[in-house]
């Protein structure tokens, strides 16, 4: 089940931090393997180069390339 965030290849993942004093985490996304461009989405993490497979929460957006929007 998605919660709205619909992406495509080259799109960022923004993870906003839900404690005070943690960072916020970025990713590229690399594939959207769900339904229209949901999630689940493979990503690379910008701060470590790590790929890995993630359901974002209510805490995540999308950033669309090029200005496109959803």
């Amino acid at each position: 089940m998605s919660n709205g965030i619909h992406a495509v290849v080259g799109d960022r993942l923004i993870v906003h931090s839900t404690h005070v004093g943690e960072a916020v985490r970025e990713a590229e996304i690399l594939e959207a393997r769900g339904e229209d461009g949901g999630p689940p989405f493979v990503v690379r993490w910008s701060d470590t180069g790590h790929e890995g497979v993630i359901f974002p929460g209510p805490d995540a957006e999308v950033q669309h390339v090029g200005g496109r929007t959803t």
